[in-house]
């Protein structure tokens, strides 16, 4: 079902049970009001009765006089009968009325009550005590009648709320179609607008509209979305270029080399040298081959973390660097540690060869670019997380260069000229971030660089 189909269903329900609880307490409060103002009205007609018959001892002498049976009737199908304190009839307005109901009731009607019935089909029923303040020697007078026109009042109240409500409930779901057909207009135009986004013009925004509502709200979050993806995409060309870029430096040497050597070696020197030149370019076409494997593996799924000792890893991680950089000067110490605690210190849930790896890449920078010793520090940030942080004294980067650093196969004007595809940061970054760690460089042209990593540790 549409969207606005639901909201406009909702909307006439919700309206249609505010009418319908309307109505029925309308209905509800009309019917109670007549139902009293009838019983008062018989009340009325029994107090009379009373008045004219039992206060001037009409009944107790038997001499009603000119007084006529129908005299006192006032209502529609009024019926009045009058029963003295013995008990016995002394009044009926008529001889047809059902003494056995009235007899069945006397027993309830004491000194100063006045009771009302049950209504029987359209006949309501009052009863009294007359005169009501006398304890001994007072009469019970039984009025009942038709409220004709109270009922009828009530009948054309029903018929004129369910006409209202059929046609409250055609302009409801009128209402609730324009009202839903306007709420949704700002999301078919953000529709309409992201339907005609593609690759090629991921520079175009949403509009925001007020700026205020949900649906700014919603614009902003898709606006922020293409932001990232046109930096993605953009992250992607350049890849993509520089990738190209390698992988022909290494392919087009290779392809001249042995061009070369099949035309004009002729001798077992020259072919030599030839294979030589040919397995360095081939050796290079594999380490990059290699470090865009190893980028794409971090991206890819992991194994099931376990328990792993970040101070092993970086041992590891120092031992190659060391191997690789016979003549650098590597300072290792530890920091701000917990002091009492039975747990491992160190400790936290991840992949030792992929850590290893992410130290190793961030060592053999420092390494390759400094010109005095490379600082290493491991602590605690707090109980919670580990910080580890490399500092070397190289030339430094620019902020330029800091904005760009993780794009893969960048890299900086310092870095052009030594070994390297620009590809140990991007892998280091995402390896680190797969561990639920952040990695942040900061650096001074000129001083160094420091790269610091915090990752989540094991509970102490």
């Amino acid at each position: 079902m549409l969207i606005r189909h639901k909201l406009m269903l909702r909307f006439t329900l919700l309206v249609l049970a505010i009418q319908l609880g309307f109505s029925a307490f309308v209905y509800y409060f009309s019917a109670n009001t007549r139902a009293l103002r009838f019983q008062h009205r018989l009340v009325n007609s029994a107090t009379l009765a009373g008045r004219l018959l039992v206060r001037t001892h009409k009944l107790e002498t038997g001499r009603l006089g000119s007084l006529r049976r129908g005299d006192l009737l006032t209502l529609p199908g009024e019926e009045i009968s009058i029963y003295g304190p013995d008990n016995s009839l002394r009044y009926s307005s008529s001889d047809h009325i059902d003494q056995l109901a009235n007899l069945a009731r006397l027993a309830d009607v004491g000194p100063g009550q006045q009771l009302s019935y049950p209504a029987r089909g359209r006949r309501e029923t009052v009863a009294l005590a007359f005169p009501p303040d006398s304890a001994r020697g007072y009469y019970r007078i039984f009025v009942s009648a038709e409220d004709r026109t109270g009922r009828a009042q009530l009948r054309q109240l029903s018929l004129l709320l369910l006409l209202a409500n059929l046609g409250a409930l055609l302009l409801t779901i009128a209402a609730g179609w324009i009202f839903a057909g306007a709420a949704l207009r700002p999301v078919s135009r953000i529709s309409r607008q992201a339907s005609r986004l593609s690759a090629t013009n991921l520079g175009r925004r949403l509009s925001e509209g007020n700026g205020r509502d949900e649906l700014a709200q919603l614009a902003q979050t898709f606006n922020g979305l293409l932001a990232g993806l046109e930096q993605t995409f953009e992250a992607q060309r350049s890849f993509l270029s520089h990738a190209s870029h390698e992988l022909r430096t290494p392919l087009t040497g290779l392809i001249g080399t042995l061009e070369t050597a099949l035309a004009y070696d002729a001798t077992l020197p020259e072919a030599r040298q030839s294979m030589a030149q040919s397995l360095e370019a081939a050796r290079r076409l594999s380490a990059l081959t290699n470090g865009l494997l190893n980028l794409a593996k971090a991206d890819g799924a992991l194994p099931a973390f376990v328990p792993v000792r970040l101070d092993e890893c970086l041992n590891q991680a120092l031992q190659l660097v060391r191997a690789s950089y016979p003549g650098r000067e590597w300072r290792l110490a530890f920091q701000a540690l917990p002091i009492e605690t039975e747990a491992d210190l160190f400790t936290l849930p991840g992949n030792a060869e992929l850590l290893t790896t992410a130290l190793l890449n961030l060592l053999d920078n420092a390494g390759k670019y400094s010109s005095g010793p490379v600082r290493t520090e491991v602590a605690y940030a707090d109980a919670q997380t580990l910080r580890l942080r490399v500092r070397d004294e190289g030339p430094g980067l620019t902020v330029e260069e800091l904005e760009r650093i993780y794009e893969p196969l960048y890299r900086s004007a310092h870095a052009l000229s030594r070994p390297g595809y620009g590809l140990g940061l991007p892998l280091t970054q995402r390896i680190i971030q797969r561990h639920g760690g952040r990695l942040e460089l900061t650096s001074t042209p000129g001083q160094g660089t420091t790269a610091t990593v915090w990752l989540p540790a094991a509970p102490l």
